[in-house]
């Protein structure tokens, strides 16, 4: 019985296979259809993601989010003073790792929309709800033809309730309130030491000293180099920037 396999790769990068054994030169007795999808362009795009590094801390008064500002493309460092996080509202701080052009238009997306929705309402969305407001439309549109490869760390402080909140969310849609985490190959040296050393009624100080001792252990241990990190404050005061810290021997 004679076997003939006839493949066509397609521009979106689908294998498609077509199988059939014929029993004479007339008729076919077995015929079959496999389909396989390479996302080897996805997998790109979140080997890229991972090298880059969010992390996020929640205690009992305020937030601490710190951001690495190197702008990678593949193997080349585009940018070394980028900002990660942006600033939904005078309580809300979201951290975005990613490709450079979902990143921007994602975030710019739902900072407009929450700002669209205190000028139409006269308040703000709590941080939780502008959570789920993001979620929905993270996942709306990985269920369309232009996803978001995107990973998110959101943080901020509830007036209402007086309390800090802190949320991861994957490109996938998922979304955990956390005490602390961190995003990327880099953050997975920083969980060691969170698991061992936090505690949530820190002092902004130590806080501040914990994220040091956290970025210190990136540098250390992690191949690629992320020479600097924006870090920033959000509790019912605002928004505060912290100084940046920078690697031993590199420029501020």
């Amino acid at each position: 019985m004679r076997k003939m396999v006839f493949k066509r790769i397609l521009s979106c990068r689908v294998n498609v296979s077509v199988v059939y054994s014929p029993a004479s030169h007339r008729e076919f007795s077995h015929y079959s259809l496999s389909l396989s999808l390479q996302l080897s362009y996805t997998v790109s795009r979140a080997a890229d993601m991972d090298l880059q590094c969010l992390i996020g801390m929640k205690f009992n008064d305020f937030v601490l989010m710190a951001t690495d500002m190197s702008q990678l493309q593949r193997i080349m460092v585009q940018k070394s003073d980028d900002d990660k996080m942006y600033q939904l509202s005078s309580h809300l701080v979201m951290a975005v790792a990613g490709e450079a052009g979902d990143t921007t238009q994602f975030a710019e997306y739902i900072a407009k929309n929450i700002q669209l929705y205190k000028m139409r309402n006269g308040y703000e969305l709590s941080p939780s709800a502008a959570v789920h407001f993001t979620r929905h439309t993270l996942a709306t549109h990985l269920r369309s033809r232009e996803p978001y490869t995107v990973n998110l760390l959101m943080g901020g402080y509830d007036p209402k309730t007086d309390a800090a909140e802190l949320f991861y969310m994957d490109f996938l849609g998922a979304s955990v309130p956390v005490n602390f985490y961190g995003f990327g190959y880099g953050g997975m040296f920083t969980l060691s030491i969170t698991d061992r050393e936090y505690r949530p009624d820190m002092t902004e100080d130590e806080a501040y000293e914990l994220m040091k001792k956290c970025i210190s252990e990136v540098k250390r241990r992690f191949i690629v180099n992320l020479p600097k990190f924006r870090v920033r404050l959000i509790s019912k005061d605002g928004l505060k920037d912290l100084p940046v810290i920078v690697a031993e021997g590199e420029a501020a």
